[in-house]
């Protein structure tokens, strides 16, 4: 069986294009991130995300919805979240709203689909986003972060100067050091989850994807879900592609799964969350995302 050249070659322009992409994204968020940590006490961080009458989980949602990160990108900032020791159904919620309700995504789900279809996804995903948070830490599954996840890396605190002398580190040359130490322990994650994304989204024909989560297909909606999680596609590009599927024959409902899952829960993300979460909390994070693209296209298929 021979190799599409073309096929092969767009999956590495693309393999390139993110990896070079996210790996600038991960080092300037995780060392944002890191330089604010030194002027934000966590103490603040805590209080604004405390779930006292419920107002940290809603306070979460929002924050991810203006936060204008793919889902790669907001694992650094839930690491700092974690360090800050914020409350654990917060930073769910945080985590789960991020990708899925930032300005870039919003913004072309409007134009693309209107106002109507845009309204109804954010009211979907902000409403599962909170109370996937909710729930998954009533049921205790803060035990399934790793303990590491919530130590920060400590270079030194002195270098070396003439003469044997020692000075202190700056600020910013500490900070980036403990970026640097992340994203060695990321790295592998992060291009696996690119590699094994691009070849599925450069040899996947959106005919066959329209085929199988066609209208006429009952099980359109939940197949559309789950062919969104390995295909790892930025905001920018899932709008438009979606566009491409409806006009191919593609249902509204099974677009609404598809987004979810894809924008939610890309591959990338869970091989990179493995860095922070156990297995059982990952598996808690794809039922949830699941459920969500799922529950949104069915309801949307139904009303609409």
């Amino acid at each position: 069986m021979s190799i599409d050249t073309a096929l092969l070659t767009e999956s590495a322009r693309l393999f390139a294009v993110l990896a070079a992409e996210l790996t600038g994204l991960f080092l300037l968020i995780s060392y944002a991130v890191g330089y604010l940590q030194t002027r934000l006490p966590p103490e603040r961080i805590q209080r604004i995300l405390s779930d006292k009458h419920g107002h940290g989980y809603i306070a979460a949602g929002f924050l991810g919805a203006i936060t204008p990160f793919c889902s790669c990108s907001t694992i650094p900032f839930l690491k700092g979240l974690l360090r800050a020791k914020a409350g654990f159904g917060t930073m769910l919620v945080f985590l789960f709203a991020s990708p899925l309700l930032n300005p870039i995504i919003i913004g072309l789900f409007a134009v693309t689909f209107g106002p109507q279809v845009t309204l109804f996804y954010f009211v979907i995903a902000m409403s599962v986003s909170v109370g996937g948070g909710i729930v998954l830490e009533k049921l205790g599954f803060e035990k399934y972060v790793k303990p590491q996840s919530y130590q920060t890396p400590s270079p030194s605190e002195c270098n070396t100067g003439c003469g044997g002398k020692t000075e202190p580190i700056a600020i910013w040359k500490k900070v980036w050091l403990s970026t640097w130490s992340d994203f060695k322990r990321v790295l592998p994650f992060l291009l696996g989850g690119i590699a094994v994304g691009s070849l599925i989204y450069g040899f996947m024909p959106t005919e066959f994807v329209a085929q199988v989560a066609s209208e006429k297909n009952p099980f359109a909606i939940p197949v559309a879900a789950m062919i969104g999680i390995p295909l790892y596609i930025r905001a920018e590009a899932v709008i438009p592609l979606s566009a491409a599927l409806t006009a191919k024959g593609m249902g509204l409902g099974a677009v609404m799964a598809l987004i979810i899952g894809s924008a939610g829960a890309s591959l990338t993300e869970v091989i990179l969350l493995k860095s922070i979460f156990r297995n059982q909390m990952i598996a808690a994070f794809l039922v949830v995302i699941l459920g969500m693209a799922t529950g949104a296209g069915f309801l949307y298929h139904f009303l609409f």
